[in-house]
């Protein structure tokens, strides 16, 4: 298998990056890979104190893995963002309480069935999963953390879990890429990624997976994302760093608006570097690759948006403060007017204006930039005279766009990152049961 070499900057940091360049056909479903994806791997070696293991136990899926365990050694630290979905399923409600201990021992992740509006017996099965593997590994079921994705109001089938979870611990350990596809539903490709930096003068290692691809409109996290690193920080720490990274990432993007009913990010540290405690200054490293990888998976997330053929950076200055910059880019980012002309390639500026003029910000739309690109579309209340549908047009056909607005009001941005709505959407949620 092929080797591509990448080297990125992050905030003033190189980072060189190595990846697998043969794709990745997801098992479960005859989705084709999307156009957008990233069609490369990253190249993680693995995360001190982390072991991974997956098995196909038919919890939904055949000929695929569909159960993921991650054990980590005792003493990690653990820390998380979840849903704020009133419909929230009984893994959140377990990872909430949990995650509020501070350590962790294991991640327990079931693909294809979201055990969401599953009433006490759902919560009862959550319950028993964390029991038994407690019970295997010798430590309190509060230690152990549970997510879950699929399809929502089916009863879970706890025995599946009971019948399969000590076959997957018995096997060999498996790799990232082989845990990504696991956790995934309507998935096209696995998503992860890894970063390293240095904390206190040791190397640490940072690597995560998620997955994603429908019901994506974030509020505290998105979807499934899970991030282990082997750097030595306190439970609290890690709550701080972790939220304002979700802020600018996982809760920076929108496929289609819905909010999924079982949303988490959790992080996982387990202390294996042999650093010293160090100052928040010190620290900065650590969190600026935490927000990078954060950014990448997000975005991966998007670029896997069902039935995407464009990837949107929809960026709003100019603002008042950074709400109201995030509120006039979501209006945008989440406009099935404005999703539905970029697919079709029309560069149609009013319905952006619509979008904007129908955010909870007050603004003075006269003052307000449109650009697509580096082209300048409309200002001062009208578009802008030098503007050529004809460049617009062209500009649209390209793969990834990227919108900008200039709201004349402050010094305050924020950016959204979404994909278009084709009818390749329509097509993967009508048939998501069947």
């Amino acid at each position: 298998m092929a080797l591509a070499h990448l080297r990125i900057n992050w905030q003033g940091r190189s980072v060189s990056l190595q990846f697998h360049t043969e794709k990745t056909v997801m098992a479960g479903h005859d989705l084709p890979i999307s156009p957008l994806a990233p069609g490369i791997f990253p190249k993680i070696g693995g995360i001190r104190g982390v072991e991974l293991y997956t098995k196909e136990a038919g919890f939904k899926y055949q000929g695929r893995d569909d159960l993921l365990i991650a054990l980590f050694q005792p003493g990690t630290t653990v820390a998380g963002v979840f849903t704020s979905s009133k419909a929230a399923a009984a893994s959140v409600g377990w990872c909430k309480q949990s995650v509020s201990e501070g350590e962790a021992r294991a991640l327990v992740v079931t693909a294809g069935n979201a055990n969401a509006y599953t009433g006490q017996g759902g919560e009862e099965a959550v319950v028993t999963m964390a029991g038994a593997l407690s019970s295997k590994l010798g430590c309190a079921p509060e230690y152990i953390q549970i997510a879950q994705t699929g399809v929502i109001g089916q009863p879970f089938p706890v025995d599946v879990f009971l019948d399969s979870y000590q076959q997957a611990l018995a096997a060999p350990a498996v790799g990232f890429e082989q845990a990504a596809k696991a956790i995934a539903t309507t998935d096209t490709f696995p998503k992860a990624s890894t970063y390293m930096c240095e904390v206190g003068g040791v190397k640490v290692t940072l690597a995560g997976i998620a997955k994603g691809s429908g019901m994506i409109a974030p509020n505290m996290a998105t979807m499934l994302g899970f991030i282990m690193t082997d750097v030595k920080l306190p439970a609290e720490t890690l709550q701080s760093m972790l939220k304002e990274a979700v802020d600018h990432s996982f809760n920076a993007i929108t496929v289609d608006g819905d909010t999924s009913t079982n949303d988490m990010v959790l992080i996982f540290a387990t202390g294996a570097a042999a650093h010293m405690s160090v100052s928040a200054e010190e620290l900065s490293a650590f969190k600026d690759a935490l927000q990078a990888l954060c950014q990448d998976l997000a975005q991966q997330i998007v670029r896997d948006g069902e039935g995407a053929s464009k990837f949107i950076s929809i960026k709003v200055q100019g603002a008042g403060n950074g709400a109201e910059a995030k509120a006039v880019a979501a209006s945008i980012a989440n406009s099935p007017l404005v999703k539905t002309a970029i697919a079709g390639e029309d560069p149609n500026w009013g319905r952006i204006i619509m979008a904007v003029g129908n955010a909870p910000v007050d603004l003075d739309i006269e003052k307000v930039r449109l650009y697509f690109g580096d082209m300048l579309v409309a200002e001062n209340g009208a578009v802008h005279p030098a503007y050529e549908e004809e460049r617009g047009s062209a500009y649209f056909k390209n793969a990834e766009l990227d919108i900008t607005l200039d709201l004349g009001q402050g010094a305050a941005e924020f950016t959204v990152w979404t994909c278009d709505l084709t009818h390749g959407y329509i097509s993967i949620n009508a048939d998501y049961r069947s």
